[in-house]
This record gives structure tokens, C-alpha cells and sequence, in this order.
């Protein structure tokens, strides 16, 4: 059975994205995690995939996915990519964007599901292939809180105050996750992988 995995950079006071729900790693004045640093190459190593397709390009990256075939996103990170010009940020990967407002795609190689997050999740973990990739938001991992199976969080070293939380909008359960792998850079990122209990 394949692993549903929340991959995701947070403030260390467990923020996703501003208020607003902009971009955090837009390079401009407003963006705030950690784009550059000694951690970028260990991660990029190990997550290829999580790159977009136009900076995969840019890059020069040609590498087959290592960890994830699927990316799933609820419709505002979608959106965030569709106002760069990308209405599929990741064509390396299957992708599925969660709305319940949104229920066509404007690209044949994105499919929006305004269905049950949870049951669509249990069919895929069904298939064979790789692993699938929550990429955010806070809102679609509240929901999917119950079926996340892996959680790395690229912990920056900033703090912001308010936003869009790592998980919103979850029923309170006490959920015990087992630390599995951690790695301090200089830069003063974290990465944290916890695995359920």
C-alpha cells in the first residue's frame, strides 16, 4: 500500500503561508522561508520530484521521481501556480486538485476532485506505484490528517505570528507520530521526519 506523505516548509511557530495564503518561498520582500542554503541540496537529492517542472528545467534536472508519482494540493496552493502561468506545476507527477468550488480542470493533465478528500486518498493508496505527496495546504492536510502516513516538515527559522496553519481545520485527537529522521543545517532549517505511530 502506498504512503500518503505531508512534505512541507513551516515557520517555527507552525505557519505554512501568510494570512493571505500567498507563496512563502517567493524571493521578494513578503516571501520568508529559506530558499538558498546547505540545506537545499541534501533536500533536492532527496525529494527531486518536489521541484516544479519549470525550475526542474531550469535546473538542467532530468532525474526520475524517487519518492512521490502523485502531488495533491487543495485549489489555493493550485492557484498559486496558475498565476505564475502553470496550471500543472509538477507534470512529472499525477495531479490532484481538492475544491469544492472548482470542479473542471483547465488542464487535461490535472484532475480536481470535489469529492471526499479521505475516500479519493484510500483509492489511491490502493494503486501501485509510488508515494503520494500532500503539498499543501493547511486546510486539505486538516482533512487528510487521519490518512497522512509520513510527516516531513522543513522547519525555517522564522516566526510570523498568524497564517495558515500546518494543519487546519482537524478534530481535536491526540495522534502520537514516531521521530524516524532529523537533520540541522546551518541555515538554521530542520528537517523533521515522523512516521504514525
Amino acid at each position: 500500500m502506498r504512503e500518503l506523505t505531508y512534505f512541507i516548509a513551516s515557520t517555527l511557530d507552525g505557519y505554512v503561508a501568510d494570512p493571505g495564503g500567498g507563496d512563502p518561498t517567493d524571493v521578494s520582500p513578503g516571501g520568508f522561508f529559506l530558499s538558498q542554503g546547505d540545506h537545499s541540496e541534501p533536500l533536492l537529492t532527496a525529494y527531486p520530484e518536489t521541484l516544479p517542472g519549470a525550475v526542474r528545467e531550469l535546473l538542467g534536472l532530468d532525474v526520475p521521481n524517487k519518492v512521490f508519482d502523485t502531488v495533491l494540493m487543495g485549489r489555493k496552493t493550485w492557484e498559486l501556480g496558475k498565476a505564475l502561468g502553470n496550471t500543472n506545476s509538477y507534470p512529472h507527477l499525477r495531479n490532484y486538485v481538492f475544491s469544492r468550488t472548482l470542479t473542471e480542470s483547465p488542464d487535461p493533465t490535472v484532475s480536481f476532485v470535489a469529492t471526499d478528500p479521505v475516500a479519493k486518498v484510500r483509492e489511491l493508496k490502493q494503486e501501485d506505484g509510488l508515494g503520494i505527496w500532500l503539498c499543501g495546504g493547511g486546510g486539505l492536510a486538516g482533512a487528510l490528517w487521519p490518512e497522512i502516513d509520513r510527516l516531513v516538515v522543513k522547519v525555517n527559522p522564522v516566526v510570523i505570528g498568524a497564517g495558515v496553519k500546518l494543519v487546519d481545520g482537524a478534530d481535536f485527537a491526540v495522534r502520537r507520530l514516531t521521530l524516524v529522521d532529523h537533520q540541522v543545517y546551518n541555515s538554521g532549517v530542520a528537517v523533521l521526519t515522523y512516521q504514525k505511530a
